[in-house]
């Protein structure tokens, strides 16, 4: 198969914060898996400088409070190769491919003969990752993220919340009248009504909360910084009233209905899938209404949303 990306002609590969032996540094300058220019860096703060300022292939990093806070500053640009300071279980080694690891290592693997060959799989892993990724980056008929970009979304804030604790909520939209525009008006006209829903959906929040489609009749929000849990709620009610009225679409006027449930993190779950379920089954199991379409508490009430701003 022919690579996607253009080889470097130098792989570059920082290094925090452990230290390659000089043989093994040395290995990696000449495997033909490489070669690989290796940077030391003693810490959080120097690694994220180097990125910034020059950027790099892959970042191996040791296990730890300092691994997950670059890993999860990093970007989605760089391979991670995380080495285990202790013996890691499968749920330990599985928790670190979920917060986006390609690889992980015990450290006398980074003086086996196959660290090159590793390394480079990562790296090419990641590129692969990237190519699906900005093939299939956006909803062709919204124009917005679609589920999957939703999920890397929600598992880098995710990734954040291990270290600082903070109420944060994903919110599923239910819309009813999208079929039916569609069976009379046809699909192109539909699909004028969806990119209007999310256009309302997307004036509704703040630039840092992400709207996205979860099919053609779902969308969903999330909200990365609230306050309190009662915000996810009142952020609900605006976007709810904010699609009460009807929608001119070639020529017609075209009401929908909403039904909305929300997933509050952490109490209806610590990872993205869950978090999603949840919002999607309530949101699945409300009446579509007006106002008070919630089903996760009994009245949608007033007010003016959290993140008005």
């Amino acid at each position: 198969m022919v690579p996607s990306h253009p080889v470097s002609p130098v792989l570059q590969v920082i290094a925090s914060p452990l230290e390659l032996t000089p043989a093994g540094a040395a290995a990696l300058a000449a495997s033909a898996f490489g070669p690989f220019e290796v940077h030391t860096c003693a810490g959080r703060d120097e690694v994220l400088t180097r990125l910034a300022e020059s950027g790099c292939d892959a970042l191996i990093l040791h296990d730890g409070e300092t691994a997950l806070d670059i890993a999860a500053e990093a970007g989605r640009d760089v391979a991670i190769l995380v080495v285990a300071t202790a013996e890691l279980d499968a749920a330990g080694v599985l928790a670190w491919l979920r917060r986006g690891a390609q690889d992980v290592l015990r450290t006398e693997e980074l003086e086996a003969a196959t660290l090159p060959q590793r390394l480079r799989a990562a790296i090419e892993r990641k590129r692969l990752e990237q190519d699906a990724r900005t093939a299939y980056a956006t909803d062709l008929d919204t124009g917005l993220p679609h589920q999957q970009q939703l999920i890397e979304h929600m598992s880098q804030l995710l990734a954040l919340r291990e270290r600082e604790p903070a109420p944060m909520a994903v919110l599923a939209l239910r819309i009813e009248g999208l079929a039916t525009t569609e069976a009379r008006l046809g699909r192109d006209t539909a699909n004028v009504l969806r990119r209007k829903v999310g256009v309302r959906l997307r004036a509704g929040v703040r630039a840092s909360d992400v709207v996205a489609s979860l099919g053609d009749d779902s969308f969903a929000v999330l909200l990365g910084s609230i306050l309190t849990p009662a915000d996810a709620a009142r952020v609900g009610a605006k976007l709810l009233k904010s699609l009460l009225d009807p929608f001119r679409v070639s020529g017609h006027e075209v009401a929908v209905a909403t039904a909305i449930g929300i997933g509050q993190y952490p109490e209806d779950g610590t990872q993205p899938d869950a978090l999603l379920r949840r919002a999607v089954g309530l949101a699945a199991a409300a009446q579509a209404q007006g106002r008070a379409g919630f089903s996760n508490f009994a009245e949608a009430g007033g007010g003016t949303a959290a993140n008005d701003e």
